[in-house]
């Protein structure tokens, strides 16, 4: 398959998806001219059927969550949701980020679910899968869109992103923190402008990011961080930096994940190893397989996000030094929030007199 490195993107290839059942063969040389193209972002509505997706993945600290956008902008070579785009026939690879479906009427959705006579109140977390503050977030609005339900119905909702743009809603956000119904978990996975240029290249800088950290904490709203994904010989080295980093911003708590390359992503990520770290790309992969007893990727509950065997005993070890050293708490990387606030849409109404 031909790769190549395109400035801005993470993926150097756009590999089929597992379900693509005929598969177009092109000739080399229209392969190598299809590799080259500068691929543009596309966006496309997509109408949400329901927005409330649920898991009852034992090593996930939430149960429900919303995610505004399908494929992320941002193109972390390493995101774990890449291969819900071959669910759309379309590519895990440069698709997933270039190809982004978003759902308009999430917000409608949303207060639909809320009125149902049984809906129990629990926190939503945002950003599970694909980061609700992506590019196409600033034009769109979706996500603010979202919060201010939130806000208006005093609903707790947890927030995951790698993008300085969370302060755009730094208003919403505020306001739901003084009742201790929001927090936000902030991913820097790496302080090398660099490496994260190749590895997550339309992020926001980590110096973007630690002062998201620092400006949320300083207004109230409970900041947490997420090194994810640690990677062997790639980032692993940044542990005790990093922790230093985001303790000094004013994050509450840190915490990692271990590399994960479930279905389609090993194939992407050795790619793009093999273009921009071929010196090292079997010394990386044979650490990620000592810690996944023998294999690329052990996808068990429990394993998955921290691995298992001596290295990633030791980066676990590494860690939480780190973090005890600088006074970060091991509480989970989303708050415990107050759901007794919440009021359904039907409810509010009648409080109001209508």
């Amino acid at each position: 398959m031909a790769t190549h490195a395109h400035k801005g993107r993470g993926a150097v290839s756009d590999r089929d998806g597992r379900f693509t059942t005929r598969p177009v063969e092109w000739e080399p040389d229209v392969a190598a001219e299809r590799a080259g193209a500068r691929p543009e972002t596309v966006l496309r509505g997509m109408r949400a059927g329901r927005i409330i997706a649920t898991n009852a993945s034992p090593d996930i600290p939430f149960d429900r969550s919303i995610n505004p956008y399908q494929g992320c902008e941002h193109g972390c070579i390493y995101c774990y949701a890449r291969p819900s785009h071959s669910y759309l026939d379309l590519s895990p690879g440069l698709d997933f980020e270039t190809r982004i479906f978003y759902k308009p009427n999430a917000s409608e959705r949303l207060a639909d679910a809320w009125s149902k006579p049984g809906y129990r109140c629990e926190p939503i977390t945002i950003g599970a899968n694909t980061d609700p503050y992506q590019p196409a977030e600033k034009s769109l609005g979706i996500t603010r869109s979202l919060l201010e339900l939130f806000a208006r119905h005093r609903h707790p909702v947890n927030l995951i992103t790698k993008s300085h743009l969370v302060l755009r809603d730094l208003d919403l956000l505020t306001d739901l923190a003084a009742d201790r119904l929001c927090s936000v978990a902030v991913s820097v996975p790496t302080l090398d402008p660099a490496l994260k240029r190749i590895m997550e290249p339309r992020v926001p800088s980590a110096d973007a990011r630690l002062d998201a950290i620092r400006r949320l904490s300083g207004a109230g709203v409970p900041t947490s961080v997420l090194v994810a994904p640690l990677i062997p010989a790639i980032n692993d080295g940044e542990i005790e930096a990093i922790v230093f980093a985001v303790a000094e911003a004013g994050a509450r708590d840190a915490h990692y994940i271990f590399l994960r390359l479930p279905h389609e992503v090993q194939a992407l990520f050795e790619e793009w190893l093999a273009t921009h770290f071929p010196e090292r790309a079997t010394h990386v992969m044979s650490l990620v397989r000592q810690a996944s007893g023998g294999k690329a990727y052990d996808g068990r509950f429990g394993v998955r996000q921290r691995g298992r065997g001596p290295y990633a005993d030791m980066l676990g070890k590494r860690f939480a030094a780190a973090c005890s050293r600088h006074g970060l708490g091991k509480g989970r990387w989303t708050e415990t929030l107050d759901c007794s606030r919440f009021q359904a849409p039907g409810a509010q109404q009648l409080g109001l007199g209508f």
